[in-house]
């Protein structure tokens, strides 16, 4: 894959944004300072980026598509207030592989796990309302 200048700024973008940015986010971050970037190059560059492995796109019902540029073993939860995303790091992979193939014969799974609920910070927010 050949790397352009704004195809390095938007993965830059991601993996220095822990923030699991949109494609909305990665454009508004980038464009006061690169004024020819368009948001079909920044929709583009993000699905390249994550067909070739460089980072990964979470796809999370009823939402805009979420991209990570951390490539390490883990999962998401989204708050269900604010749509936060965040990390979590479970140890559950081998589990699932053998129970998947005891269940079904299938092997070299991959998973996208997004679990969602309330984040503290919007649980809190409710509580403190309610005083």
């Amino acid at each position: 894959m050949k790397y352009s200048k704004q195809r390095q700024l938007i993965e830059n973008a991601v993996i220095m944004n822990r923030i699991h940015p949109t494609a909305d986010d990665v454009y508004v971050m980038l464009k006061p300072e690169n004024a020819n970037l368009s948001l079909g190059t920044v929709y583009r560059n993000l699905n390249l980026l994550a067909e070739n492995g460089v980072i990964k796109k979470l796809s999370i019902p009823n939402s805009s598509d979420r991209f990570d540029g951390d490539l390490s073993e883990h999962y998401h939860i989204i708050c269900n207030e604010c749509n936060k995303v965040t990390d979590v790091r479970l140890c559950i992979k081998d589990m699932l592989d053998d129970e998947v193939k005891k269940q079904t014969g299938v092997t070299g799974l991959t998973y996208q796990i997004v679990a969602s609920g309330v984040c503290n910070d919007c649980k809190n927010k409710k509580v403190i309302s309610k005083k």
